[in-house]
C-alpha cells in the first residue's frame, strides 16, 4: 500500500459538535480532566516519530476532552444561572447578590467536574482554532491510514475536509481512499456533524422526493435540535472576552463601563448564534433564511398530509419572521377557506416557542442599538432572514407563486433553478475574437458540453507553462509527489495565489502571474456567455496542474490518469446514478480544462455514459485547448494515462452560488487591485515630472 502525502494548513472556520443538555447536578468529588491541549501537543508529537498507535491515541482523548470542557461549561453556566436568578426586583444588591453566587456556582461546579487547577485548562488562541479548523482530524486520518482502519481514516479524512473544503491534498486523499478495498460510502462520516442540520438536510431530502410524512418527522426533528443548540451557543458566549479597541495599560473603566463593554461582547455573541447555527462547516456565510425555511417547508408538507390546523400554524409562524410574505399570505387564506366549515381557524396561532424566539431577538437588538447610539462601540444589525441573495432553488424556499386556482391547493414556489434544469441552454456568443467553438454538445455526443481552440496564443501557453514548472519546483504542496490518482505519473500544481505571490516576489515573470488570473478570467466569462447562464459565475477552485510519466513505469499500463467521475456528485456506475452528497463538490455547476501543450502520448480527455466504460467522446490536448461543461452526473469524465513527457492544463470549476467563491480568487482579486493601484502610483508618481 502506497504512502500518502500530507499538509496541515490553519485555514477553516469554526465548526461545533452539538451538545445534548442534561440536567446540572453537582459534584461532591473532585474529578480531574486532562488539557487537552497538552493531549494535542503530544499526538503532535507522536505523528512526527510516526509513532501512529499513540497519534490516535492522544488525538482521540483531545477531541474527547475538548468536547467535555465544552460540554461542562454550557451545563456549569446553565444550572448556575438557574440556581441564582436575578431578583425581579432589580436592586443593585440583589443583583450582584446573583453575580456572586453564580460566579461561586461556577467555580465549584467547574472544579467538581474538570478539576480544581482550572487554570491548565486556559488554552492558547492557537490551539483553539485548530480545533475551531478540526486539524486533529487531519493527524487522526493518516494516522489511521498507517494501522490500516481504513473506516476511521475515511470519516477522519471527511471530517477535516467539510470544513476545509479548499484543502487539496485532502480532496486527493478522499478519492484515494474511494478506490482501496473495503472502503464503503458509508465510512464518510461527519463525526462533528451538527445535529439539526443533519435534520433540516434530511426532511429536505425527503420533501423533494414526495414523502412528505417522513419529511415532517425531520423538520420537527430539526426544529428541536435547534433550540438544544441555540441555548449551547448562548450559554458558551459567557466565556472571557476580548476588548481589541483599547490599550489596555490605558483602560481604566468604572464600574457600570466595565460591565456594559463585556455584556456588550456577551450580547452580540448570543445574538449572532443565529448566523452560527445556520452556518455549515467549510463555509464562510450563513445559509440563507435558515430558521423561517423550516416553517416555510412544513406549512406544505402538513397540507400535503391533510393536516391544514398545523399548516396554517406553520405558516402563521413563517410570518413572525417575514411579515406580509406575499406567497404565505394567501396560503394562510386558503388554509383558513379549508377550515372554516369544521373549526374556528382564527383561533390557531403562530408557535409560541417561535414568538419568543423573535421577541427575545427583537429585544437584544433594542437594547445593542441603545449601546451603539450612546457607548463606544458601532453595531450594524445584519439580516439574518434575508431571502434576496445567494440563488434560490426549490430544495431551499418551497413556498411561492401559485401554481393553481387558489381554492385548490396553496402556493408552492418554483424558481429558476428548476426552471433552468428542464431547459439548459448553451451556443452563446464568445465574447472573444481569437477564441473559436470547434465541438457543441451534439459534436461531443452529450448535453452542456462545448470544445473551443484559441484561448490561449502559442507563447502564452510558454509562458504559463514556464511559470508552472518554476512554482512546483519551488514547492506549493504538490511539488515532486505522485499523483492522487496513479502512482505512474507525477502530479504537480499551483493556484492563483500563489502564483501571483511568486510574481510580486520576483521568482516567475510577474506577467506570467497575472497571465494566469486573467486567463482564467476569460475562461470564466467564456463559459458563462456560451452557457448563456441568467446570473454570474463564480470560481470555485483553480488549479495549474501537471501530470508527467514516470519513467520505467510505463509499460502495460491499464489504469487511468484520473478515473472516471463527475465534478459535484457521486458516481454510481451500478446504479446509474449519480448522488449529490458529501464528500461530492455539490455546489459546483460548471467546469473548464484549459491545455497548456499537446507534445506527450496519452492524456485523452474523455466523456463517458454513467458505467464510466462507454466512451461517448475524446479530446486531444493542444495548446490554448479548452473543454467546458456541465458539473452534473450528465457529464461523467476522466483523463486517460500519460504514458510519456509532462501534459499541463488549468482546472476550474465554478459555482452559480456566491456563498461557494473560492477564498483564494477573493485574495487574488486584491493582490491584483494593489498591483494596478501600484502601477497608476507609478504613472502618476511627480518625481517623474522632474
Amino acid at each position: 500500500m502506497r504512502t500518502m502525502d500530507f499538509n496541515f494548513p490553519q485555514s477553516a472556520i469554526f465548526a461545533g459538535i452539538s451538545v445534548l443538555l442534561q440536567t446540572l447536578l453537582l459534584c461532591s468529588t473532585a474529578a480531574s480532566l486532562e488539557p487537552y491541549d497538552l493531549l494535542y501537543a503530544s499526538g503532535v508529537e507522536a505523528f512526527y516519530r510516526h509513532d501512529y498507535e499513540n497519534v490516535v491515541r492522544y488525538m482521540e482523548k483531545a477531541l474527547a476532552s475538548y468536547t467535555e470542557l465544552r460540554q461542562t461549561k454550557v451545563q456549569c453556566r446553565l444550572g448556575c444561572n438557574d440556581q441564582h436568578p436575578f431578583d425581579a426586583s432589580f436592586s443593585d444588591l440583589a443583583f450582584f447578590s446573583a453575580v456572586l453566587k453564580r460566579a461561586a456556582c461556577l467555580n465549584e461546579c467547574m472544579e467538581s467536574k474538570v478539576g480544581q487547577q482550572l487554570s491548565v485548562h486556559l488554552v492558547s488562541g492557537d490551539v483553539v482554532q485548530d480545533f475551531n479548523r478540526r486539524v486533529p482530524y487531519n493527524y487522526l486520518q493518516l494516522a489511521y491510514y498507517k494501522l490500516n482502519q481504513l473506516d476511521k481514516a475515511s470519516a477522519a479524512a471527511h471530517t477535516f475536509f467539510l470544513a476545509n473544503p479548499e484543502h487539496m491534498e485532502m480532496w486527493q486523499n478522499l478519492e484515494h481512499y474511494k478506490l482501496l478495498e473495503g472502503v464503503q460510502e458509508s465510512h464518510f462520516q461527519d463525526r462533528e456533524a451538527r445535529p439539526h442540520q443533519q435534520a433540516f438536510t434530511s426532511g429536505v431530502k425527503h420533501y423533494d422526493a414526495g414523502d412528505y410524512e417522513k419529511a415532517i418527522s425531520f423538520f420537527e426533528e430539526a426544529l428541536l435540535e435547534y433550540g438544544k443548540a441555540d441555548v449551547e451557543c448562548r450559554a458558551l458566549c459567557e466565556g472571557p472576552q476580548k476588548f481589541e479597541e483599547h490599550e489596555y495599560l490605558d483602560y481604566y473603566p468604572g464600574l457600570y463601563k466595565a460591565i456594559s463593554d463585556h455584556y456588550t461582547q456577551i450580547l452580540i455573541c448570543e445574538h449572532e448564534c443565529v448566523r452560527d447555527l445556520a452556518t455549515r462547516p467549510g463555509r464562510l456565510s450563513p445559509m440563507e433564511n435558515y430558521l423561517p425555511l423550516h416553517y416555510d417547508y412544513l406549512q406544505y408538507a402538513y397540507f400535503k398530509v391533510n393536516e391544514i390546523e398545523k399548516a396554517l400554524e406553520c405558516a402563521w409562524t413563517y410570518l413572525l419572521f417575514h411579515e406580509g410574505d406575499e406567497f404565505i399570505t394567501d396560503n394562510i387564506e386558503f388554509y383558513k377557506e379549508a377550515l372554516a366549515e369544521n373549526n374556528r381557524p382564527q383561533d390557531i396561532r403562530p408557535r409560541q416557542d417561535a414568538e419568543r424566539y423573535v421577541r427575545r431577538h427583537q429585544q437584544e437588538l433594542k437594547v445593542l442599538l441603545v449601546g451603539s447610539d450612546n457607548l463606544d462601540f458601532v453595531y450594524s444589525e445584519p439580516n439574518y432572514w434575508s431571502t434576496t441573495f445567494g440563488r434560490e432553488d426549490i430544495n431551499r424556499v418551497p413556498s411561492g407563486t401559485a401554481i393553481g386556482v387558489r381554492s385548490s391547493s396553496p402556493s408552492e414556489k418554483r424558481t429558476l433553478a428548476s426552471e433552468t434544469d428542464a431547459g439548459l441552454r448553451e451556443g452563446g456568443p464568445v465574447p472573444y475574437d481569437e477564441v473559436q467553438i470547434v465541438l457543441g454538445s451534439e459534436a461531443l455526443n452529450g448535453s452542456q458540453r462545448v470544445l473551443l481552440d484559441g484561448v490561449l496564443s502559442e507563447q502564452e501557453c510558454r509562458d504559463l507553462k514556464s511559470a508552472a514548472q518554476t512554482i512546483t519546483m519551488a514547492g506549493d504542496g504538490y511539488s515532486g509527489k505522485m499523483s492522487p490518482h496513479t502512482p505512474n505519473e507525477k502530479f504537480e500544481g499551483a493556484t492563483v495565489l500563489k502564483a501571483l505571490q511568486y510574481g510580486y516576489d520576483g521568482r516567475i515573470p510577474l506577467k506570467s502571474a497575472q497571465l494566469f488570473y486573467e486567463v482564467s478570467e476569460k475562461a470564466r466569462r467564456t463559459i458563462e456567455s456560451y452557457f448563456m447562464l441568467n446570473s454570474t459565475l463564480y470560481f470555485s477552485y483553480t488549479h495549474l496542474v501537471c501530470r508527467t510519466a514516470i519513467q520505467g513505469q510505463q509499460s502495460h499500463r491499464n489504469d487511468l490518469s484520473h478515473p472516471i467521475h463527475a465534478d459535484n456528485c457521486l458516481l454510481d456506475t451500478e446504479a446509474f446514478e449519480c448522488w449529490k452528497e458529501p464528500p461530492a463538490y455539490t455546489y459546483r455547476d460548471y467546469s473548464a480544462i484549459l491545455y497548456l501543450n499537446g507534445d506527450f502520448d496519452g492524456g485523452e480527455f474523455i466523456f463517458t455514459e454513467m458505467d464510466a466504460k462507454t466512451v461517448t467522446a475524446s479530446v486531444k490536448p493542444n495548446c490554448g485547448r479548452m473543454v467546458g461543461f456541465s458539473s452534473g452526473g450528465e457529464n461523467p469524465h476522466g483523463v486517460k494515462a500519460v504514458t510519456r513527457g509532462q501534459r499541463c492544463a488549468v482546472a476550474m470549476w465554478f459555482t452559480l452560488d456566491p456563498l461557494f467563491r473560492e477564498l483564494e480568487r477573493l485574495q487574488a482579486d486584491e493582490v491584483m487591485q494593489s498591483l494596478d493601484d501600484e502601477h497608476r502610483m507609478d504613472i502618476l508618481n511627480p518625481r517623474d515630472e522632474l
